[in-house]
Protein backbone atom coordinates (compact mmCIF):
# COMPACT_ATOMS: atom_id res chain seq x y z
CA UNK A 1 0.00 0.00 0.00
CA UNK A 2 1.30 3.18 -1.02
CA UNK A 3 2.11 6.26 1.01
CA UNK A 4 -1.28 8.09 -0.24
CA UNK A 5 -3.51 5.57 0.65
CA UNK A 6 -2.26 4.39 3.82
CA UNK A 7 -2.59 8.53 4.84
CA UNK A 8 -6.27 8.29 3.53
CA UNK A 9 -7.36 5.12 5.31
CA UNK A 10 -5.77 6.81 8.44
CA UNK A 11 -7.79 9.84 8.14
CA UNK A 12 -10.68 7.26 7.20
CA UNK A 13 -10.61 5.67 10.44
CA UNK A 14 -10.12 8.83 12.09
CA UNK A 15 -13.28 10.24 10.63
CA UNK A 16 -15.31 7.36 11.47
CA UNK A 17 -14.56 7.00 15.15
CA UNK A 18 -15.19 10.52 15.39
CA UNK A 19 -18.95 10.00 13.89
CA UNK A 20 -19.59 6.93 16.31
CA UNK A 21 -19.36 9.16 19.59
CA UNK A 22 -20.72 12.88 20.19
CA UNK A 23 -18.35 13.35 22.73
CA UNK A 24 -14.85 11.75 23.05
CA UNK A 25 -13.05 13.90 25.72
CA UNK A 26 -10.48 13.35 28.66
CA UNK A 27 -12.74 15.56 31.05
CA UNK A 28 -13.38 13.27 34.07
CA UNK A 29 -17.18 13.47 35.23
CA UNK A 30 -17.95 12.64 39.12
CA UNK A 31 -21.21 14.67 39.28
CA UNK A 32 -24.57 13.74 36.98
CA UNK A 33 -28.07 14.92 37.13
CA UNK A 34 -30.71 13.55 35.79
CA UNK A 35 -34.90 13.68 35.24
CA UNK A 36 -37.58 13.82 33.32
CA UNK A 37 -40.81 15.10 32.45
CA UNK A 38 -40.98 18.73 32.59
CA UNK A 39 -43.71 20.60 31.47
CA UNK A 40 -42.61 23.97 29.95
CA UNK A 41 -45.98 25.32 31.31
CA UNK A 42 -45.76 24.47 34.89
CA UNK A 43 -43.57 26.37 37.26
CA UNK A 44 -39.37 25.83 37.02
CA UNK A 45 -39.01 25.37 40.62
CA UNK A 46 -36.24 22.42 40.79
CA UNK A 47 -33.36 24.12 38.46
CA UNK A 48 -31.85 25.71 41.74
CA UNK A 49 -31.85 22.67 43.70
CA UNK A 50 -30.29 20.58 40.79
CA UNK A 51 -27.69 23.37 40.37
CA UNK A 52 -26.85 23.40 43.57
CA UNK A 53 -25.43 19.93 42.92
CA UNK A 54 -22.82 21.47 40.99
CA UNK A 55 -23.02 18.34 38.28
CA UNK A 56 -21.14 18.83 35.44
CA UNK A 57 -23.88 17.24 33.15
CA UNK A 58 -27.40 17.21 32.98
CA UNK A 59 -28.93 14.29 31.16
CA UNK A 60 -32.68 15.01 29.53
CA UNK A 61 -34.59 11.49 29.56
CA UNK A 62 -37.75 12.35 27.71
CA UNK A 63 -40.62 14.48 28.07
CA UNK A 64 -38.35 17.67 28.29
CA UNK A 65 -41.85 19.68 26.99
CA UNK A 66 -45.28 18.45 26.33
CA UNK A 67 -45.73 18.80 22.83
CA UNK A 68 -48.10 16.18 21.34
CA UNK A 69 -48.65 17.79 18.06
CA UNK A 70 -48.45 17.68 14.23
CA UNK A 71 -47.92 21.26 13.92
CA UNK A 72 -44.20 22.32 14.17
CA UNK A 73 -44.75 25.76 14.42
CA UNK A 74 -46.75 24.68 18.02
CA UNK A 75 -43.60 21.97 18.85
CA UNK A 76 -41.31 25.21 18.65
CA UNK A 77 -42.96 27.38 20.08
CA UNK A 78 -43.36 24.88 23.38
CA UNK A 79 -39.76 24.39 23.35
CA UNK A 80 -39.16 28.26 23.19
CA UNK A 81 -41.01 28.53 26.48
CA UNK A 82 -38.98 26.05 27.83
CA UNK A 83 -35.87 27.89 26.18
CA UNK A 84 -37.07 31.04 27.90
CA UNK A 85 -37.02 29.63 31.81
CA UNK A 86 -34.65 31.55 33.54
CA UNK A 87 -33.68 28.14 35.70
CA UNK A 88 -33.23 25.93 32.27
CA UNK A 89 -30.98 29.13 31.03
CA UNK A 90 -28.98 28.81 33.69
CA UNK A 91 -28.39 25.07 33.58
CA UNK A 92 -27.39 25.37 29.93
CA UNK A 93 -24.96 28.09 31.23
CA UNK A 94 -23.27 25.99 33.97
CA UNK A 95 -23.07 22.72 33.02
CA UNK A 96 -23.14 20.01 29.74
CA UNK A 97 -26.83 19.69 28.82
CA UNK A 98 -27.93 15.96 26.66
CA UNK A 99 -30.78 14.55 25.85
CA UNK A 100 -33.37 11.90 24.87
CA UNK A 101 -36.27 12.08 24.07
CA UNK A 102 -40.04 10.61 25.17
CA UNK A 103 -43.35 10.36 23.68
CA UNK A 104 -44.60 13.80 24.89
CA UNK A 105 -41.83 16.18 23.06
CA UNK A 106 -41.74 13.38 20.18
CA UNK A 107 -45.08 14.18 19.31
CA UNK A 108 -47.66 12.15 19.83
CA UNK A 109 -48.87 10.17 23.23
CA UNK A 110 -47.70 6.57 23.45
CA UNK A 111 -46.55 7.03 20.41
CA UNK A 112 -43.66 4.83 17.92
CA UNK A 113 -42.55 4.81 14.27
CA UNK A 114 -46.18 5.51 13.10
CA UNK A 115 -45.98 9.14 13.61
CA UNK A 116 -45.75 11.42 10.50
CA UNK A 117 -43.40 14.09 11.65
CA UNK A 118 -40.47 12.25 13.42
CA UNK A 119 -38.47 13.66 11.02
CA UNK A 120 -39.15 17.50 10.85
CA UNK A 121 -39.31 16.57 15.44
CA UNK A 122 -35.94 15.38 15.39
CA UNK A 123 -34.48 18.68 13.72
CA UNK A 124 -36.70 20.89 16.08
CA UNK A 125 -34.98 18.59 19.08
CA UNK A 126 -31.30 18.83 17.60
CA UNK A 127 -31.57 22.49 16.82
CA UNK A 128 -33.20 23.15 20.89
CA UNK A 129 -30.26 21.17 22.09
CA UNK A 130 -27.55 22.89 19.78
CA UNK A 131 -27.03 19.73 18.81
CA UNK A 132 -23.10 20.02 16.53
CA UNK A 133 -23.65 20.09 12.92
CA UNK A 134 -20.57 17.12 12.63
CA UNK A 135 -22.99 15.25 15.30
CA UNK A 136 -23.50 11.00 14.11
CA UNK A 137 -27.59 12.07 14.59
CA UNK A 138 -27.73 14.05 11.52
CA UNK A 139 -26.47 11.14 9.69
CA UNK A 140 -29.11 8.33 10.85
CA UNK A 141 -32.76 8.41 11.32
CA UNK A 142 -33.66 8.81 15.43
CA UNK A 143 -31.82 10.22 17.63
CA UNK A 144 -29.60 7.59 19.88
CA UNK A 145 -25.85 8.44 20.51
CA UNK A 146 -23.18 8.01 22.93
CA UNK A 147 -20.94 10.03 24.75
CA UNK A 148 -17.21 9.38 26.24
CA UNK A 149 -15.74 11.20 29.08
CA UNK A 150 -12.39 10.49 31.27
CA UNK A 151 -9.28 8.74 30.90
CA UNK A 152 -8.65 5.17 31.19
CA UNK A 153 -9.28 3.65 34.42
CA UNK A 154 -11.91 6.58 34.87
CA UNK A 155 -13.96 5.86 31.62
CA UNK A 156 -17.43 7.29 31.54
CA UNK A 157 -19.84 6.10 28.50
CA UNK A 158 -23.60 7.59 28.62
CA UNK A 159 -25.65 5.10 26.13
CA UNK A 160 -28.27 7.63 25.33
CA UNK A 161 -31.32 5.15 23.45
CA UNK A 162 -34.01 6.49 21.12
CA UNK A 163 -37.26 4.43 22.41
CA UNK A 164 -39.87 6.30 19.77
CA UNK A 165 -38.40 6.42 16.36
CA UNK A 166 -38.24 2.61 15.77
CA UNK A 167 -40.48 1.23 18.26
CA UNK A 168 -43.63 -1.01 17.00
CA UNK A 169 -46.93 0.08 18.42
CA UNK A 170 -47.97 -1.42 21.54
CA UNK A 171 -50.81 -3.72 22.19
CA UNK A 172 -53.78 -1.63 23.75
CA UNK A 173 -56.21 -3.50 26.20
CA UNK A 174 -57.78 -0.12 27.66
CA UNK A 175 -58.22 3.11 27.21
CA UNK A 176 -59.14 4.66 30.88
CA UNK A 177 -55.86 5.87 32.88
CA UNK A 178 -56.39 3.95 36.60
CA UNK A 179 -53.58 2.90 38.05
CA UNK A 180 -53.22 -0.32 35.78
CA UNK A 181 -51.81 0.58 32.46
CA UNK A 182 -53.96 0.31 29.14
CA UNK A 183 -51.35 -1.84 27.60
CA UNK A 184 -50.43 -5.80 27.48
CA UNK A 185 -47.27 -7.84 26.94
CA UNK A 186 -46.70 -7.89 22.94
CA UNK A 187 -46.18 -11.67 22.43
CA UNK A 188 -45.34 -11.32 18.47
CA UNK A 189 -41.62 -11.70 18.92
CA UNK A 190 -41.17 -9.37 15.87
CA UNK A 191 -42.39 -6.46 16.85
CA UNK A 192 -38.87 -4.17 17.91
CA UNK A 193 -38.19 -1.55 21.00
CA UNK A 194 -35.35 -0.10 19.10
CA UNK A 195 -35.22 -1.59 15.42
CA UNK A 196 -32.27 -3.29 13.97
CA UNK A 197 -30.10 -0.50 13.14
CA UNK A 198 -30.13 0.82 16.58
CA UNK A 199 -29.47 -2.66 17.88
CA UNK A 200 -26.18 -3.43 15.84
CA UNK A 201 -25.35 -0.05 17.18
CA UNK A 202 -25.47 -0.88 20.59
CA UNK A 203 -23.52 -3.95 20.37
CA UNK A 204 -20.91 -1.94 18.74
CA UNK A 205 -21.03 0.26 21.63
CA UNK A 206 -20.96 -1.89 24.70
CA UNK A 207 -18.03 -3.56 23.12
CA UNK A 208 -16.27 -0.39 23.59
CA UNK A 209 -14.25 0.41 26.24
CA UNK A 210 -15.35 1.64 29.16
CA UNK A 211 -14.97 1.57 32.91
CA UNK A 212 -18.94 2.84 34.03
CA UNK A 213 -21.78 2.95 31.00
CA UNK A 214 -24.88 4.98 32.13
CA UNK A 215 -27.90 3.72 29.78
CA UNK A 216 -30.17 6.44 29.38
CA UNK A 217 -33.98 5.09 28.39
CA UNK A 218 -36.77 7.22 27.99
CA UNK A 219 -39.17 4.29 29.59
CA UNK A 220 -38.65 2.21 32.34
CA UNK A 221 -35.93 -0.68 31.36
CA UNK A 222 -36.20 -3.07 34.47
CA UNK A 223 -39.65 -2.24 35.96
CA UNK A 224 -42.19 -5.06 36.18
CA UNK A 225 -45.04 -5.42 33.99
CA UNK A 226 -47.97 -2.83 35.37
CA UNK A 227 -49.19 -1.79 31.85
CA UNK A 228 -47.62 1.45 31.57
CA UNK A 229 -45.66 1.94 28.74
CA UNK A 230 -41.83 0.03 29.55
CA UNK A 231 -39.32 -2.53 27.91
CA UNK A 232 -41.08 -5.12 29.52
CA UNK A 233 -44.31 -4.69 27.18
CA UNK A 234 -41.61 -6.28 24.78
CA UNK A 235 -40.49 -8.94 27.08
CA UNK A 236 -38.22 -10.42 24.25
CA UNK A 237 -36.50 -7.19 23.18
CA UNK A 238 -35.60 -6.17 27.39
CA UNK A 239 -34.09 -9.75 26.94
CA UNK A 240 -32.66 -9.54 24.08
CA UNK A 241 -30.68 -6.14 26.07
CA UNK A 242 -30.04 -8.42 29.09
CA UNK A 243 -28.18 -11.01 26.56
CA UNK A 244 -26.80 -8.71 24.64
CA UNK A 245 -25.07 -7.41 27.93
CA UNK A 246 -24.16 -10.93 28.60
CA UNK A 247 -22.64 -11.88 25.38
CA UNK A 248 -20.51 -8.52 24.79
CA UNK A 249 -19.36 -9.01 28.32
CA UNK A 250 -20.16 -4.95 29.12
CA UNK A 251 -19.46 -4.30 32.57
CA UNK A 252 -20.47 -1.42 34.49
CA UNK A 253 -23.76 -0.99 33.28
CA UNK A 254 -26.70 0.99 35.45
CA UNK A 255 -29.51 1.92 33.50
CA UNK A 256 -31.43 5.33 34.17
CA UNK A 257 -35.35 6.22 32.77
CA UNK A 258 -38.07 8.31 33.32
CA UNK A 259 -41.19 8.45 31.98
CA UNK A 260 -43.53 7.65 34.82
CA UNK A 261 -43.97 10.55 37.24
CA UNK A 262 -42.94 9.13 40.16
CA UNK A 263 -39.11 7.74 40.84
CA UNK A 264 -38.11 4.16 42.19
CA UNK A 265 -35.32 1.83 41.98
CA UNK A 266 -35.77 -1.35 40.61
CA UNK A 267 -33.46 -4.32 40.88
CA UNK A 268 -32.75 -7.71 38.95
CA UNK A 269 -30.03 -10.47 39.66
CA UNK A 270 -29.76 -13.48 37.07
CA UNK A 271 -27.31 -16.23 36.75
CA UNK A 272 -24.07 -15.62 35.50
CA UNK A 273 -24.28 -11.93 35.51
CA UNK A 274 -23.89 -9.10 38.35
CA UNK A 275 -27.22 -7.56 39.53
CA UNK A 276 -28.67 -5.09 36.69
CA UNK A 277 -30.21 -1.88 38.29
CA UNK A 278 -32.51 0.77 36.85
CA UNK A 279 -33.19 4.46 38.90
CA UNK A 280 -36.59 6.34 37.57
CA UNK A 281 -36.85 9.71 37.74
CA UNK A 282 -39.87 11.76 37.18
CA UNK A 283 -41.07 14.50 37.02
CA UNK A 284 -39.04 17.70 37.07
CA UNK A 285 -42.07 19.38 37.46
CA UNK A 286 -44.98 17.36 38.67
CA UNK A 287 -45.76 14.05 40.39
CA UNK A 288 -48.43 11.00 40.25
CA UNK A 289 -50.75 9.83 42.96
CA UNK A 290 -51.44 6.75 41.66
CA UNK A 291 -48.40 4.33 41.88
CA UNK A 292 -48.15 1.00 39.56
CA UNK A 293 -46.49 -2.23 41.01
CA UNK A 294 -43.39 -3.68 40.10
CA UNK A 295 -41.86 -6.71 41.94
CA UNK A 296 -38.42 -5.90 41.01
CA UNK A 297 -39.30 -2.38 43.19
CA UNK A 298 -36.01 -1.97 45.64
CA UNK A 299 -37.40 0.58 48.71
CA UNK A 300 -40.38 2.63 48.17
CA UNK A 301 -40.85 5.04 45.15
CA UNK A 302 -41.32 8.56 45.83
CA UNK A 303 -44.45 10.09 44.44
CA UNK A 304 -43.39 13.98 44.06
CA UNK A 305 -41.63 16.22 41.90
CA UNK A 306 -37.89 15.44 41.81
CA UNK A 307 -34.37 14.67 39.64
CA UNK A 308 -31.52 11.86 39.83
CA UNK A 309 -27.72 12.53 40.93
CA UNK A 310 -25.03 10.41 40.72
CA UNK A 311 -22.00 10.90 42.80
CA UNK A 312 -18.61 9.02 41.50
CA UNK A 313 -15.68 8.36 43.75
CA UNK A 314 -13.25 7.69 41.24
CA UNK A 315 -10.52 7.43 43.90
CA UNK A 316 -12.09 5.47 46.56
CA UNK A 317 -9.96 2.70 47.97
CA UNK A 318 -10.07 -0.31 45.86
CA UNK A 319 -12.69 0.44 43.55
CA UNK A 320 -14.69 4.06 42.95
CA UNK A 321 -17.69 4.43 45.05
CA UNK A 322 -21.13 5.23 43.26
CA UNK A 323 -23.61 7.04 44.93
CA UNK A 324 -27.39 7.13 43.04
CA UNK A 325 -30.38 9.67 44.67
CA UNK A 326 -33.64 10.80 43.78
CA UNK A 327 -33.99 14.16 45.66
CA UNK A 328 -36.59 16.21 45.93
CA UNK A 329 -37.27 20.58 45.13
CA UNK A 330 -35.40 20.52 48.38
CA UNK A 331 -32.60 18.57 47.83
CA UNK A 332 -33.79 16.11 50.06
CA UNK A 333 -32.94 12.29 49.32
CA UNK A 334 -35.56 10.08 49.26
CA UNK A 335 -34.13 7.16 47.03
CA UNK A 336 -30.53 6.23 47.88
CA UNK A 337 -28.36 3.66 46.25
CA UNK A 338 -24.48 3.27 47.24
CA UNK A 339 -22.23 0.51 45.45
CA UNK A 340 -18.97 0.18 44.53
CA UNK A 341 -18.09 0.00 40.67
CA UNK A 342 -16.42 -3.94 41.24
CA UNK A 343 -20.07 -5.03 42.06
CA UNK A 344 -21.30 -4.34 38.30
CA UNK A 345 -18.47 -6.87 36.75
CA UNK A 346 -19.09 -10.27 35.70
Amino acid sequence: MNYFCTTLLFFTLVIYHSASAQINQPKVISKIAFGSCNHQDNPQLIWDSVLQEKPELFIFLGDNIYGDTKNMTVLQEKYNKLGSKAGYQKLQQNCEVIATWDDHDYGVNDGGKEYPKKEESKKIFLDFFKEPDTSSRWKHKGIYTSYYYGVEGKKLQVIVLDCRTFRDKLVAVRADLSCKGPFKKALNKNKTFLGEEQWKWLEDELKQPADLRIIATSTQFLVDFNGWEAWVNMPHERERFLKLIEKTKAEGVYFISGDLHYAELSGLKRDNMYTIYDLTSSGLTHGHSCEGGNELRVGKPFMEANYGVISIDWNATSSPKLRFEIKDEKRTTHIFHELNLNQLKF
